[in-house]
């Protein structure tokens, strides 16, 4: 297995977009290859991520784009893997080059479901959960990780406020990140003024709709003898999976592919919880930040929203999450959510990110998950 780096990155700004999420994945596609330094005849595959492409009609996007970007005889694939699409497409492209199949790889996700109405695309987003014995009796997400929700506060006597202090810090994290689809601050009077949506969750637990698109540039390091960007070093790229229904499940305090996921990378990297810097995590709900940092083993059981009330997951914490706002406040396109978390470490490690800068920063860690932890992927990079 060759060294693989990340070697450029690129992110439109998530909200609500005016063109088609495949115009906007050949514009951030572009974007990434110029950061890279290379060109786009360079790119010996392409990796789209595109969960809701029928919403805008349009499948087999893969080839489009690649027509868009110059290099129409480059093979592609299109993959879904719910909210955790791109993540798993930086697998595949991480396994291409690492294996030598190919020197250059371009990840790309790219979401738009903007153009329906909010009926619709909370169906979209529920076809991700299993649909006869789910979204079919009325479980849409926002029910399904306040279950969640309602399952942690029962054990762990968790108070409102300890939510909220992860809304308040992932807005205040957005802020600061041009990319983000909200860009303002909250307080925690703001947050529990909100209204509720699914018991315990209220508005401001949940994480927006949002068009976006991101894209990253795979590379084995003995291909980029001088690269013009400090490139991310793959250390660990896993990936696994668990009982897509909730109710089949042992337990419902935590997710079982994210700990399993979460292993893996630890395995693979050499390293510990300990060793990570910051993390990007995938949180969808609030409820799910503090699984996702309990499951990786970062807090115990129990003490993740805790935690973030304490101040320990900020910026100047003992460990940040989430420094670009998250998916909570940064925005969820869906399938450009896994590669945006790897935009964020890359400007990071770049000296990109302005005022949201992790200081000192060397190892970094991304959690994505697809739907309520049917699938998930951990990677950890590192500086070289």
């Amino acid at each position: 297995m060759r060294e693989t780096w990340v070697i450029g990155a690129a992110s439109n700004r998530f909200g609500k977009m005016k063109e088609s999420g495949r115009e906007a994945a050949t514009e951030v596609g572009l974007a990434a290859i110029e950061s890279a330094g290379i060109e786009p005849r360079q790119i010996g595959h392409t990796f789209v991520a595109n969960a809701f492409g029928v919403a805008e009609h349009q499948a087999h996007v893969g080839p489009l784009i690649n027509t868009g970007l110059g290099i129409p005889e480059v093979p592609s694939v299109t993959i879904e893997s719910a909210c955790s699409s791109s993540s798993a497409a930086l697998h595949e492209a991480y396994v291409h080059v690492a294996g030598g199949f190919c020197d250059f790889a371009l990840v790309v996700g790219a979401e738009k479901l903007s153009h329906l109405d909010t009926l619709a695309a909370t169906s979209y987003f529920a076809i991700g959960a299993d649909y006869p014995f789910e979204a079919k009796n009325g479980a849409t997400f926002p029910g399904l990780y306040a279950t969640l929700a309602n399952v942690y506060q029962h054990t762990y006597r968790t108070t409102p406020e300890m939510f909220g202090s992860i809304a308040v810090k992932n807005h205040a994290n957005a802020a600061l990140n041009p990319h983000a689809h909200f860009q303002k601050a909250i307080t925690m009077e703001t947050y529990l003024g909100s209204p509720m949506i699914a018991s315990p969750l209220r508005l401001y637990d949940c994480c927006p709709f949002s068009d976006g698109a991101a894209a990253v540039v795979v590379a084995a390091k003995e291909a980029v003898p001088h690269p013009v960007r400090e490139p991310l070093v793959v250390r660990a790229s896993a990936r696994a999976g668990s009982i897509a229904d909730m109710h089949d499940r042992p337990d419902l305090l935590g997710l079982p592919a994210a700990r399993a996921a979460g292993a893996a990378a630890f395995r693979q990297a050499k390293m510990g919880p300990e060793d990570i810097d910051f993390a990007e995590v995938h949180d969808c709900f609030t409820i799910a930040e503090a699984l996702a940092l309990e499951d990786l083993g970062i807090f115990p059981k129990g003490a993740a929203a805790r935690a973030s009330l304490d101040g320990a997951t900020a910026r100047d914490g003992k460990f940040p999450v989430n420094p670009s706002g998250g998916l909570k406040a940064k925005g969820h396109p869906v399938s450009a959510t896994g590669a945006s978390q790897v935009v964020e470490i890359f400007e990071q490690f770049n000296g990109l990110a302005g005022g949201r800068s992790v200081p000192h920063a060397e190892v970094a860690l991304a959690h994505n998950v697809g739907a309520t932890g049917g699938s998930c992927s951990v990677h950890i990079f590192s500086r070289r």
